[in-house]
């Protein structure tokens, strides 16, 4: 039976036969056989063509050493599991962004602790100014979601400390407008912190705030997946995130 996926995959990159197999070493009858006749390739070859078309092992085949695979390669993207955010080693958070070249990415509600260290501001500086996206995402102060998540922690002051925050931010704004700082409506299950290929991942938990919830220390893998997936969380709360105006830092 014909693999449409790496077919219409194949058409989607503009890739054509030959080139996919120069790309990893194989003859073109090879990859013309795993497409016309769904021949399964050896697994190492499965992860270098997901590799070369940008997607994951199991878009393209479902068998299970695929399956299997793709699963042992997202636990291997966890470093390592902290109880709670507050046995998080001080310096982690630092190291992990000091150490980012292209992609720094903060999708929390208030975030507020992070936004009162002086050095982050100063690694945010650095980063900006040498050209890395640097995206800080908070919660709207007066949407539902932000409300809900102070009682669910059991107070109703989340929006009083997104506006802390942001008054936090709001000199790093005015010297670096490149940062990029918008403030988002969604419901969030975690707070996310991306360095390049590394991830922090704060778990929400009812009742309880976020520096009792655990965190997750991520590191991206090719064919992985599991940082990947909360990666495409930031990318489409960015998107829908709205721009941060006079009024959000004064709430007049």
């Amino acid at each position: 039976m014909p693999n449409e996926r790496l077919r219409s995959t194949l058409l989607a990159k503009g890739m054509t036969i030959q080139q996919l197999a120069d790309s990893i070493g194989v003859n073109a009858k090879t990859v013309e056989r795993w497409i016309t006749q769904g021949k399964v390739p050896y697994r190492r070859h499965q992860y270098a063509v997901a590799a070369a078309l940008d997607v994951g092992v199991t878009t393209l085949w479902d068998d299970e050493r695929a399956v299997e695979s793709s699963a042992d390669l997202s636990k291997a993207e966890i470093v390592t599991i902290y109880p709670h955010r507050h046995m998080v080693p001080t310096g982690l958070w630092r190291e992990m962004y000091d150490r980012a070249e292209a992609y720094v990415d903060v999708l929390v509600y208030a975030g507020l602790w992070l936004s009162e260290d002086p050095e982050f501001h100063k690694i945010l500086k650095g980063k900006a100014s040498n050209n890395a996206q640097v995206r800080l995402l908070l919660g709207d102060p007066g949407c539902d979601a932000v409300r809900q998540r102070g009682i669910d922690e059991g107070h109703r002051i989340m929006d009083g400390k997104i506006r802390n925050a942001l008054m936090n931010y709001r000199p790093l704004l005015a010297s670096h407008p490149e940062v990029g700082i918008r403030l988002h409506d969604a419901t969030l299950y975690n707070s996310l912190f991306r360095a390049d290929d590394e991830m922090l991942v704060n778990t929400h938990v009812y009742g309880i705030g976020a520096y009792l919830a655990p965190v997750l220390h991520l590191r991206r893998l090719p064919g992985g997946g599991l940082f990947d997936t909360y990666a495409n969380s930031i990318e489409q709360t960015w998107g829908r995130a709205r721009q941060v105006t006079d009024h959000d830092f004064t709430g007049a």
